[in-house]
C-alpha cells in the first residue's frame, strides 16, 4: 500500500489506523458499520449468479462469505502482514490453528510441531489430526541439525511458535523455514505473542502465519476470534477449507477487532515498555530463581529476539526460588492488581500459575519450579511492581 507521496511505503502505525476503510465500506463515518445479514439481497436473477462464481471479499453472496464490517477487519490484517495475498479470519484462535492445519495436511501426511508449541495446538495434533491419520512428531525448534533430519525422514508441514508458549524460547525461525522448504514441507507459525507489528513471519520464511485476534488485536478480553494469513496459494487454500467447515465471524466482534486493531501499537509499545521494566525487576528479587523473558539480555533468545523481532509484548514467566509447588498458587492469590485467568494481550494485568513440563515430549519445561506467567497490561508498572513485592513477600 502506497502513501500520498507516490510509491513510499506507508509505515505500520498509519497502516493500523487506515486499513479496510474504503469509501465504499464505511461510506461518510470513520469505521465501517456493523453490517448484520445472512441473506444478501440480488435485483436480478443474473447477478445472483454472478456473484456465485466471484468468491471473493468485497462480493455480496451470502453471510458465511462475511460483509463489509468483516471484509474491512480481513484487509486491514492483510495491510499489516508484509508479504500476506488474504486472511481468513476465524470465530477463535484454536479455530484458525485448525483451520491451517486442515488446510495443509490430508491423511498419511506427517506433521512436525514445536514442543513448546501452545496446548491447544499440541492437542489438535494429538486428538483431531491423529483420527483423521497424520503422524506427528514434537521436536525442539533450538536445535536447528536435529530439525534438518527429521525434515529429511519426511514432513509435509511444520508448525512453529516463537517465542514458544509458557517458556517464551525463541527459534530461529528463518533457518527452520528454509530447512522446511527444501524438504517440501509447509512452514506455519503461530505469531499471536509478537504480532506483524513485532514479526513478519512471512517476510522471514513462513508459508502460513496464524495469529489469535483475542489477544493483542482485540486488546479488551471481550471478544474471540482467530486469523490466518498468507500469499495466495496458501490463502486460497485456507478460504476454501474454512468456507468447506463453515467457519464465520459475528460482524459484531469484527468490528469490535477492527476497533482493537487501530490502537494496538500503542498498546503493544506500553505493554512492553511496563514488560520490560518488571522484568528488571523481577530479576533481582531473592524469591526468584529466574525470569523467562526474551526481552532481557541475559534471556537465552535474546540475540535471535534481537536480530528478527521489532518488538515485543507483556507477556513472560518467572520461576520461583521454592520447593513447594504451591509456592505459585499462594502468591498469584496474594495479588490485588492482577487477575488469575487465561488469555491476554488486554488491557488488564493477568497471572497464571504454569507447569510447562506437563505440555512437553521433548523439552524440560522449568524443570518442576514453580513459576507463574505473567500478561502485563495498562496499568502504572509501579503499581504493578508493588503489587508483586508485597505478594513474594509473603512466600
Amino acid at each position: 500500500m502506497s502513501g500520498g507521496g507516490g510509491d513510499t511505503p506507508r509505515k505500520p502505525a498509519t497502516r493500523l489506523v487506515r486499513g479496510g476503510r474504503r469509501k465504499e465500506w464505511t461510506g461518510a463515518v470513520v469505521n465501517p458499520p456493523v453490517w448484520r445479514a445472512s441473506t444478501h439481497l440480488y435485483d436480478k436473477d443474473a447477478d445472483r449468479q454472478a456473484a456465485g462464481g466471484n468468491n471473493a471479499d468485497g462480493q455480496f453472496f451470502y453471510g458465511r462469505r462475511g460483509a463489509p464490517t468483516q471484509w474491512a477487519l480481513a484487509e486491514a490484517l492483510t495491510e499489516i502482514e508484509p508479504g500476506a495475498h488474504g486472511t481468513v479470519l476465524y470465530p477463535s484462535g484454536v479455530a484458525a490453528i485448525a483451520g491451517c492445519l486442515l488446510a495443509v495436511l490430508k491423511p498419511g501426511d506427517r506433521l512436525l510441531m514445536a514442543d513448546n508449541a501452545y496446548d491447544p495446538s499440541r492437542s489438535m495434533a494429538t486428538g483431531l489430526l491423529t483420527r483423521m491419520g497424520v503422524v506427528t512428531s514434537f521436536f525442539d525448534p533450538r536445535d536447528t541439525e536435529a530439525f534438518r533430519v527429521l525434515c529429511a525422514k519426511g514432513a509435509k508441514a511444520v508448525w512453529l511458535e516463537s517465542p514458544g508458549s509458557l517458556t517464551f524460547e525463541v527459534c530461529d525461525v528463518p533457518a527452520l523455514a528454509a530447512i522446511a522448504r527444501e524438504h517440501g514441507a509447509v512452514s506455519l507459525i503461530d505469531n499471536t505473542w509478537a504480532s506483524p507489528l513485532g514479526f513478519a513471519g512471512l517476510e522471514h520464511g513462513c508459508d502460513i502465519v496464524m495469529m489469535s485476534l483475542s489477544k493483542h488485536v482485540g486488546g479488551h478480553s471481550d471478544l474471540m476470534m482467530g486469523s490466518a494469513s498468507a500469499g495466495k496459494r496458501w490463502y486460497t487454500a485456507l478460504r476454501r477449507t474454512a468456507q468447506e467447515l463453515g467457519q464465520v465471524v459475528s460482524p459484531d466482534d469484527a468490528a469490535l477487532a477492527a476497533r482493537g486493531l487501530r490502537t494496538m501499537g500503542v498498546r503493544l509499545e506500553a505493554q512492553t515498555r511496563s514488560a520490560l521494566k518488571i522484568a528488571e525487576w523481577l530479576a533481582d528479587q531473592p524469591q526468584v530463581a529466574r525470569v523467562i523473558c526474551p526481552l532481557l539480555p541475559s534471556d537465552p533468545g535474546h540475540a535471535l529476539w534481537r536480530r528478527d523481532f521489532t518488538g515485543g509484548c507483556g507477556l513472560f514467566a518467572f520461576v520461583l526460588a521454592s520447593d513447594d509447588p504451591s509456592a505459585s498458587a499462594r502468591a498469584a492469590d496474594a495479588l490485588e492488581l492482577f487477575g488469575i485467568g487465561y488469555s491476554w494481550g488486554g488491557f488488564e494485568s493477568l497471572a497464571l500459575p504454569i507447569r510447562p513440563e506437563d505440555y512437553r515430549s521433548v523439552m524440560p519445561g522449568t524443570g518442576g519450579a514453580p513459576a507463574i506467567r505473567l500478561s502485563i497490561g495498562l496499568e502504572d508498572a509501579d503499581d504493578l511492581i508493588s503489587d508483586l513485592a508485597q505478594a513474594l513477600a509473603r512466600i
